[in-house]
Protein backbone atom coordinates (compact mmCIF):
# COMPACT_ATOMS: atom_id res chain seq x y z
CA UNK A 1 0.00 0.00 0.00
CA UNK A 2 1.19 3.47 -0.78
CA UNK A 3 1.35 5.62 2.33
CA UNK A 4 0.38 9.20 1.71
CA UNK A 5 1.35 11.73 4.31
CA UNK A 6 0.26 15.22 3.34
CA UNK A 7 2.83 17.94 3.75
CA UNK A 8 0.87 21.12 4.38
CA UNK A 9 2.71 23.96 2.69
CA UNK A 10 2.14 27.45 3.94
CA UNK A 11 -0.58 28.51 1.56
CA UNK A 12 -2.52 25.28 1.81
CA UNK A 13 -3.13 25.88 5.52
CA UNK A 14 -3.99 29.54 4.99
CA UNK A 15 -6.81 28.93 2.57
CA UNK A 16 -9.61 28.32 5.05
CA UNK A 17 -12.26 30.93 5.71
CA UNK A 18 -10.78 33.74 7.79
CA UNK A 19 -11.82 33.71 11.42
CA UNK A 20 -12.19 36.75 13.59
CA UNK A 21 -12.99 36.51 17.27
CA UNK A 22 -13.61 39.18 19.88
CA UNK A 23 -11.16 37.41 22.16
CA UNK A 24 -8.33 38.96 20.16
CA UNK A 25 -9.69 42.47 20.02
CA UNK A 26 -7.90 45.03 22.12
CA UNK A 27 -9.54 48.42 22.57
CA UNK A 28 -12.85 49.36 20.95
CA UNK A 29 -12.87 52.19 18.45
CA UNK A 30 -15.26 55.09 18.08
CA UNK A 31 -17.92 56.19 20.57
CA UNK A 32 -18.41 53.07 22.63
CA UNK A 33 -20.09 51.77 25.75
CA UNK A 34 -19.99 48.35 27.33
CA UNK A 35 -22.87 46.21 26.10
CA UNK A 36 -24.17 43.89 28.83
CA UNK A 37 -24.34 40.25 27.79
CA UNK A 38 -28.02 40.19 28.70
CA UNK A 39 -28.92 43.32 26.75
CA UNK A 40 -32.05 42.92 24.68
CA UNK A 41 -32.14 43.39 20.95
CA UNK A 42 -34.22 46.55 21.37
CA UNK A 43 -31.73 48.01 23.83
CA UNK A 44 -28.80 47.30 21.51
CA UNK A 45 -30.72 48.60 18.48
CA UNK A 46 -31.71 51.83 20.21
CA UNK A 47 -28.16 52.46 21.36
CA UNK A 48 -26.80 51.67 17.89
CA UNK A 49 -29.14 54.24 16.35
CA UNK A 50 -27.62 56.92 18.58
CA UNK A 51 -24.30 56.27 16.88
CA UNK A 52 -22.67 54.09 19.53
CA UNK A 53 -20.11 52.01 17.64
CA UNK A 54 -19.96 49.20 20.19
CA UNK A 55 -23.73 48.75 19.97
CA UNK A 56 -23.54 48.93 16.18
CA UNK A 57 -20.92 46.19 16.17
CA UNK A 58 -22.97 43.97 18.49
CA UNK A 59 -26.12 44.56 16.48
CA UNK A 60 -24.18 43.51 13.38
CA UNK A 61 -23.13 40.34 15.21
CA UNK A 62 -26.74 39.59 16.11
CA UNK A 63 -27.77 39.82 12.48
CA UNK A 64 -24.73 37.85 11.37
CA UNK A 65 -25.41 34.93 13.71
CA UNK A 66 -29.20 35.13 13.80
CA UNK A 67 -29.15 35.55 17.58
CA UNK A 68 -32.58 36.79 18.65
CA UNK A 69 -33.30 37.99 15.13
CA UNK A 70 -33.74 36.52 11.67
CA UNK A 71 -30.26 36.05 10.21
CA UNK A 72 -29.61 38.81 7.70
CA UNK A 73 -26.13 39.30 6.25
CA UNK A 74 -27.02 42.57 4.57
CA UNK A 75 -28.14 44.04 7.88
CA UNK A 76 -25.00 42.64 9.52
CA UNK A 77 -22.91 44.33 6.86
CA UNK A 78 -24.81 47.60 7.35
CA UNK A 79 -24.15 47.78 11.08
CA UNK A 80 -20.58 46.51 10.85
CA UNK A 81 -19.88 49.28 8.37
CA UNK A 82 -21.46 51.90 10.63
CA UNK A 83 -19.17 50.84 13.47
CA UNK A 84 -16.13 50.33 11.27
CA UNK A 85 -16.39 53.84 9.88
CA UNK A 86 -16.14 55.06 13.47
CA UNK A 87 -12.89 53.13 13.78
CA UNK A 88 -14.28 50.21 15.79
CA UNK A 89 -11.52 47.68 15.23
CA UNK A 90 -13.62 44.57 15.76
CA UNK A 91 -16.23 45.77 13.29
CA UNK A 92 -13.46 46.49 10.80
CA UNK A 93 -12.24 42.94 11.13
CA UNK A 94 -15.70 41.45 10.72
CA UNK A 95 -16.39 43.71 7.74
CA UNK A 96 -13.22 42.28 6.18
CA UNK A 97 -14.63 38.77 6.70
CA UNK A 98 -17.89 39.77 4.98
CA UNK A 99 -16.02 41.04 1.93
CA UNK A 100 -13.70 38.03 1.90
CA UNK A 101 -16.50 35.48 2.02
CA UNK A 102 -19.01 37.45 -0.05
CA UNK A 103 -21.69 37.30 2.66
CA UNK A 104 -24.20 40.13 2.28
CA UNK A 105 -22.03 41.81 -0.34
CA UNK A 106 -20.23 40.95 -3.57
CA UNK A 107 -16.97 39.17 -2.78
CA UNK A 108 -14.17 41.71 -2.93
CA UNK A 109 -10.66 40.76 -1.79
CA UNK A 110 -9.39 44.34 -2.14
CA UNK A 111 -12.02 45.58 0.30
CA UNK A 112 -11.36 42.61 2.56
CA UNK A 113 -7.67 43.48 2.72
CA UNK A 114 -8.53 47.15 3.28
CA UNK A 115 -10.65 46.42 6.34
CA UNK A 116 -8.36 43.72 7.69
CA UNK A 117 -5.53 46.25 7.58
CA UNK A 118 -7.60 48.80 9.48
CA UNK A 119 -8.24 46.28 12.24
CA UNK A 120 -4.74 44.82 12.12
CA UNK A 121 -3.16 48.24 12.62
CA UNK A 122 -5.22 48.56 15.79
CA UNK A 123 -3.84 45.28 17.07
CA UNK A 124 -6.63 42.79 16.33
CA UNK A 125 -4.73 39.50 16.21
CA UNK A 126 -7.23 37.64 14.02
CA UNK A 127 -7.22 40.49 11.50
CA UNK A 128 -3.42 40.47 11.49
CA UNK A 129 -3.50 36.75 10.73
CA UNK A 130 -6.06 37.26 7.96
CA UNK A 131 -4.05 40.10 6.42
CA UNK A 132 -0.99 37.84 6.53
CA UNK A 133 -3.02 35.25 4.66
CA UNK A 134 -3.94 37.81 1.99
CA UNK A 135 -0.28 38.66 1.44
CA UNK A 136 0.66 34.98 1.36
CA UNK A 137 -1.97 34.10 -1.23
CA UNK A 138 -1.87 37.34 -3.22
CA UNK A 139 -5.60 37.93 -2.70
CA UNK A 140 -6.52 41.61 -2.76
CA UNK A 141 -2.86 42.62 -2.53
CA UNK A 142 0.29 41.80 -4.44
CA UNK A 143 1.71 38.54 -3.13
CA UNK A 144 4.46 39.34 -0.66
CA UNK A 145 5.77 36.63 1.66
CA UNK A 146 7.78 39.12 3.70
CA UNK A 147 4.64 41.09 4.49
CA UNK A 148 2.82 37.84 5.17
CA UNK A 149 5.44 36.90 7.74
CA UNK A 150 5.31 40.40 9.23
CA UNK A 151 1.59 40.24 9.94
CA UNK A 152 1.55 36.60 10.96
CA UNK A 153 4.31 37.35 13.47
CA UNK A 154 2.34 40.30 14.85
CA UNK A 155 -0.59 37.97 15.43
CA UNK A 156 1.48 35.03 16.68
CA UNK A 157 3.23 37.25 19.21
CA UNK A 158 -0.18 37.95 20.73
CA UNK A 159 -0.62 34.20 21.22
CA UNK A 160 -3.08 33.68 18.35
CA UNK A 161 -2.82 29.95 17.64
CA UNK A 162 -3.89 30.05 13.98
CA UNK A 163 -1.15 32.57 13.27
CA UNK A 164 1.44 30.55 15.17
CA UNK A 165 0.63 27.55 13.01
CA UNK A 166 0.72 29.54 9.79
CA UNK A 167 3.96 31.29 10.71
CA UNK A 168 5.36 27.82 11.37
CA UNK A 169 4.45 26.92 7.80
CA UNK A 170 6.36 29.93 6.51
CA UNK A 171 9.48 28.80 8.38
CA UNK A 172 9.05 25.21 7.18
CA UNK A 173 8.76 26.25 3.55
CA UNK A 174 11.18 29.20 3.67
CA UNK A 175 8.58 31.69 2.47
CA UNK A 176 9.45 35.26 3.42
CA UNK A 177 12.00 34.03 5.93
CA UNK A 178 15.00 31.71 5.95
CA UNK A 179 13.87 28.10 6.15
CA UNK A 180 14.16 26.90 9.74
CA UNK A 181 12.57 23.58 10.65
CA UNK A 182 13.37 23.97 14.35
CA UNK A 183 11.55 27.31 14.44
CA UNK A 184 8.63 25.73 12.58
CA UNK A 185 8.45 23.02 15.25
CA UNK A 186 8.61 25.68 17.98
CA UNK A 187 5.65 27.53 16.48
CA UNK A 188 3.64 24.39 15.76
CA UNK A 189 4.15 23.39 19.38
CA UNK A 190 2.90 26.80 20.52
CA UNK A 191 -0.26 26.37 18.47
CA UNK A 192 -0.68 22.72 19.41
CA UNK A 193 -0.37 23.52 23.10
CA UNK A 194 -3.38 25.80 22.75
CA UNK A 195 -5.41 22.96 21.28
CA UNK A 196 -5.13 24.08 17.65
CA UNK A 197 -5.91 20.95 15.62
CA UNK A 198 -3.93 21.97 12.55
CA UNK A 199 -0.90 22.87 14.67
CA UNK A 200 -1.16 19.48 16.39
CA UNK A 201 -1.27 17.75 13.01
CA UNK A 202 1.72 19.69 11.71
CA UNK A 203 3.70 18.92 14.86
CA UNK A 204 2.84 15.23 14.38
CA UNK A 205 4.14 15.41 10.81
CA UNK A 206 7.44 16.87 11.99
CA UNK A 207 7.85 14.05 14.54
CA UNK A 208 6.78 11.51 11.91
CA UNK A 209 9.42 12.52 9.36
CA UNK A 210 12.04 13.90 11.74
CA UNK A 211 12.16 17.47 10.50
CA UNK A 212 13.36 20.09 12.97
CA UNK A 213 13.26 17.52 15.75
CA UNK A 214 14.37 13.94 16.35
CA UNK A 215 12.11 11.44 14.61
CA UNK A 216 9.74 9.95 17.19
CA UNK A 217 6.84 7.72 16.16
CA UNK A 218 5.30 7.70 19.63
CA UNK A 219 5.16 11.50 19.71
CA UNK A 220 3.79 11.52 16.18
CA UNK A 221 0.98 9.20 17.30
CA UNK A 222 0.36 11.38 20.36
CA UNK A 223 -0.15 14.54 18.31
CA UNK A 224 -2.01 12.84 15.47
CA UNK A 225 -4.43 11.56 18.12
CA UNK A 226 -4.84 14.97 19.74
CA UNK A 227 -5.76 16.45 16.38
CA UNK A 228 -7.81 13.47 15.21
CA UNK A 229 -9.94 13.61 18.35
CA UNK A 230 -10.87 17.15 17.30
CA UNK A 231 -12.16 15.62 14.06
CA UNK A 232 -9.34 16.94 11.87
CA UNK A 233 -9.49 14.64 8.85
CA UNK A 234 -5.83 14.76 7.86
CA UNK A 235 -4.79 13.78 11.36
CA UNK A 236 -7.34 10.95 11.38
CA UNK A 237 -5.80 9.63 8.18
CA UNK A 238 -2.30 10.03 9.64
CA UNK A 239 -3.28 8.17 12.79
CA UNK A 240 -4.77 5.43 10.64
CA UNK A 241 -1.46 4.96 8.84
CA UNK A 242 0.35 4.65 12.16
CA UNK A 243 -2.02 1.88 13.27
CA UNK A 244 -1.85 0.14 9.89
CA UNK A 245 1.94 0.00 9.88
CA UNK A 246 2.46 -0.39 13.63
CA UNK A 247 4.52 2.77 13.95
CA UNK A 248 4.54 4.33 17.42
CA UNK A 249 1.71 2.04 18.46
CA UNK A 250 0.75 -1.62 18.29
CA UNK A 251 -0.21 -2.65 14.75
CA UNK A 252 -4.01 -2.74 14.56
CA UNK A 253 -5.85 -2.93 11.24
CA UNK A 254 -9.24 -2.48 12.89
CA UNK A 255 -8.11 0.82 14.43
CA UNK A 256 -6.60 1.85 11.11
CA UNK A 257 -9.95 1.24 9.41
CA UNK A 258 -11.74 3.13 12.20
CA UNK A 259 -9.65 6.28 11.69
CA UNK A 260 -9.55 6.02 7.90
CA UNK A 261 -13.34 5.84 7.90
CA UNK A 262 -13.61 8.91 10.15
CA UNK A 263 -11.52 10.91 7.69
CA UNK A 264 -13.06 9.33 4.58
CA UNK A 265 -16.55 10.29 5.74
CA UNK A 266 -15.34 13.90 5.81
CA UNK A 267 -14.23 13.63 2.19
CA UNK A 268 -10.49 13.25 2.72
CA UNK A 269 -9.21 11.69 -0.51
CA UNK A 270 -6.14 10.06 1.01
CA UNK A 271 -8.23 8.36 3.68
CA UNK A 272 -10.77 7.25 1.08
CA UNK A 273 -7.97 5.66 -0.92
CA UNK A 274 -6.52 4.03 2.19
CA UNK A 275 -9.92 2.71 3.28
CA UNK A 276 -10.49 1.38 -0.23
CA UNK A 277 -7.20 -0.48 -0.05
CA UNK A 278 -8.18 -2.01 3.30
CA UNK A 279 -11.51 -3.15 1.80
CA UNK A 280 -9.79 -4.55 -1.28
CA UNK A 281 -7.33 -6.56 0.77
CA UNK A 282 -9.57 -7.53 3.68
CA UNK A 283 -7.43 -5.76 6.26
CA UNK A 284 -9.35 -4.76 9.40
CA UNK A 285 -12.61 -5.30 7.53
CA UNK A 286 -14.20 -8.05 5.47
CA UNK A 287 -12.83 -8.10 1.93
CA UNK A 288 -15.30 -6.22 -0.27
CA UNK A 289 -14.36 -5.18 -3.80
CA UNK A 290 -17.56 -3.17 -4.23
CA UNK A 291 -16.70 -1.07 -1.18
CA UNK A 292 -13.12 -0.75 -2.36
CA UNK A 293 -14.26 0.57 -5.72
CA UNK A 294 -16.68 2.98 -4.06
CA UNK A 295 -13.95 4.51 -1.92
CA UNK A 296 -11.36 4.54 -4.71
CA UNK A 297 -13.87 6.32 -6.93
CA UNK A 298 -14.71 8.87 -4.23
CA UNK A 299 -11.02 9.69 -3.96
CA UNK A 300 -10.34 9.54 -7.70
CA UNK A 301 -13.16 11.89 -8.62
CA UNK A 302 -11.81 14.59 -6.34
CA UNK A 303 -8.34 14.26 -7.84
CA UNK A 304 -6.69 11.85 -5.40
CA UNK A 305 -3.87 10.23 -7.37
CA UNK A 306 -3.66 7.17 -5.10
CA UNK A 307 -7.39 6.58 -5.61
CA UNK A 308 -7.02 7.05 -9.36
CA UNK A 309 -4.24 4.47 -9.57
CA UNK A 310 -6.14 1.97 -7.49
CA UNK A 311 -9.39 2.49 -9.37
CA UNK A 312 -7.44 1.99 -12.59
CA UNK A 313 -6.03 -1.25 -11.19
CA UNK A 314 -9.52 -2.52 -10.35
CA UNK A 315 -10.58 -1.94 -13.96
CA UNK A 316 -7.30 -3.40 -15.19
CA UNK A 317 -7.79 -6.61 -13.20
CA UNK A 318 -11.58 -6.79 -13.36
CA UNK A 319 -11.91 -6.82 -9.57
CA UNK A 320 -15.41 -5.86 -8.44
CA UNK A 321 -16.14 -4.40 -11.86
CA UNK A 322 -16.16 -5.64 -15.44
CA UNK A 323 -12.60 -5.63 -16.78
CA UNK A 324 -12.10 -2.54 -18.90
CA UNK A 325 -8.57 -1.76 -20.07
CA UNK A 326 -9.59 1.59 -21.56
CA UNK A 327 -10.97 2.73 -18.22
CA UNK A 328 -7.78 1.48 -16.58
CA UNK A 329 -5.77 3.65 -18.96
CA UNK A 330 -8.09 6.59 -18.26
CA UNK A 331 -7.49 6.48 -14.51
CA UNK A 332 -3.78 5.66 -14.77
CA UNK A 333 -3.39 8.70 -17.00
CA UNK A 334 -5.23 10.92 -14.50
CA UNK A 335 -2.76 9.90 -11.81
CA UNK A 336 0.26 10.03 -14.13
CA UNK A 337 -0.52 13.58 -15.23
CA UNK A 338 -0.45 14.62 -11.57
CA UNK A 339 3.08 13.25 -11.30
CA UNK A 340 2.18 10.03 -9.48
CA UNK A 341 5.03 7.60 -10.16
CA UNK A 342 2.91 4.46 -9.84
CA UNK A 343 0.37 5.86 -12.29
CA UNK A 344 3.17 6.79 -14.69
CA UNK A 345 4.66 3.30 -14.49
CA UNK A 346 1.34 1.58 -15.07
CA UNK A 347 0.48 3.87 -17.96
CA UNK A 348 3.87 3.04 -19.47
CA UNK A 349 3.05 -0.66 -19.17
CA UNK A 350 -0.26 -0.13 -20.98
CA UNK A 351 1.55 1.59 -23.86
CA UNK A 352 4.19 -1.13 -23.90
CA UNK A 353 1.61 -3.91 -24.07
CA UNK A 354 -0.90 -2.06 -26.23
CA UNK A 355 -3.73 -2.80 -23.81
CA UNK A 356 -6.48 -0.18 -23.58
CA UNK A 357 -4.44 2.03 -25.89
CA UNK A 358 -2.54 1.62 -29.16
CA UNK A 359 0.90 0.10 -28.59
CA UNK A 360 3.50 2.85 -28.54
CA UNK A 361 7.01 2.12 -27.26
CA UNK A 362 8.03 5.77 -27.34
CA UNK A 363 5.13 6.68 -25.06
CA UNK A 364 6.05 3.76 -22.84
CA UNK A 365 9.60 5.11 -22.56
CA UNK A 366 8.23 8.60 -21.87
CA UNK A 367 6.15 7.47 -18.89
CA UNK A 368 8.74 5.01 -17.58
CA UNK A 369 11.28 7.83 -17.54
CA UNK A 370 8.92 10.14 -15.65
CA UNK A 371 8.47 7.53 -12.93
CA UNK A 372 12.09 6.34 -12.95
CA UNK A 373 13.35 9.86 -12.32
CA UNK A 374 11.17 9.92 -9.20
CA UNK A 375 12.87 6.76 -7.95
CA UNK A 376 10.24 4.15 -8.84
CA UNK A 377 12.19 0.88 -8.99
CA UNK A 378 9.78 -0.89 -11.35
CA UNK A 379 9.96 2.01 -13.79
CA UNK A 380 13.74 2.09 -13.53
CA UNK A 381 13.85 -1.59 -14.43
CA UNK A 382 11.39 -1.12 -17.29
CA UNK A 383 13.32 1.84 -18.66
CA UNK A 384 16.54 -0.16 -18.43
CA UNK A 385 14.85 -2.93 -20.42
CA UNK A 386 13.77 -0.46 -23.14
CA UNK A 387 17.38 0.66 -23.55
CA UNK A 388 18.57 -2.95 -23.39
CA UNK A 389 16.14 -4.06 -26.11
CA UNK A 390 16.18 -0.85 -28.12
CA UNK A 391 12.40 -0.39 -27.91
CA UNK A 392 11.13 3.17 -28.21
CA UNK A 393 14.69 4.42 -27.86
CA UNK A 394 18.05 3.75 -29.46
CA UNK A 395 19.65 0.60 -28.04
CA UNK A 396 22.14 1.66 -25.39
CA UNK A 397 23.72 -0.82 -22.98
CA UNK A 398 25.30 1.94 -20.91
CA UNK A 399 21.89 3.45 -20.24
CA UNK A 400 20.46 0.00 -19.62
CA UNK A 401 23.18 -0.66 -17.03
CA UNK A 402 22.52 2.73 -15.45
CA UNK A 403 18.79 2.16 -14.96
CA UNK A 404 19.10 -1.51 -14.02
CA UNK A 405 21.63 -0.40 -11.44
CA UNK A 406 19.22 2.18 -10.03
CA UNK A 407 16.52 -0.46 -9.63
CA UNK A 408 18.96 -3.06 -8.27
CA UNK A 409 20.12 -0.58 -5.63
CA UNK A 410 16.55 -0.63 -4.33
CA UNK A 411 16.56 -4.41 -4.11
CA UNK A 412 14.71 -5.14 -7.36
CA UNK A 413 15.86 -8.71 -8.09
CA UNK A 414 15.05 -8.82 -11.82
CA UNK A 415 17.12 -5.70 -12.32
CA UNK A 416 20.09 -7.32 -10.60
CA UNK A 417 19.74 -10.41 -12.82
CA UNK A 418 19.71 -8.33 -16.01
CA UNK A 419 22.56 -6.19 -14.75
CA UNK A 420 24.65 -9.31 -14.10
CA UNK A 421 23.94 -10.52 -17.64
CA UNK A 422 25.06 -7.23 -19.18
CA UNK A 423 28.18 -7.02 -17.03
CA UNK A 424 29.44 -10.55 -17.85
Amino acid sequence: MKLRIIFCVALALLLGQPVLTEATGGKSGGATALIPSNATLDEISNLAKTGNSDAQFHLGKRYYSGQGVVQNYKQALYWYRKAAEQNNEMAQGYLGVMYYTGLGVAQDYIQAAFWYRKAAEQGVAAAQKNLGHMYGSGEGVAQDYVQAVFWLRKSADQGYANAQNDLGNMYKEGHGVARDDAQAVFLYRKAAGQGNAVGQYNLAIMYDIGRGINQDNAQAVFWYRKSAEQDYARAQNGLGTMYQHGRGTAQDDAQAVFWYRKAADQGNADAQSNLGWMCENGRGVAQDYAQAIMWFREAAEQGGAFGQVNLGAMYDDGKGVAQDKKMAVYWYRKAAEQGDATGQTRLGVMYFEGTGVAQDYEQAVYWYRKAAEQGNAVAQFDLGYMYHAGKGVAQDNAQAIFWYGKAADQGYAHAQDNLNTLLQ
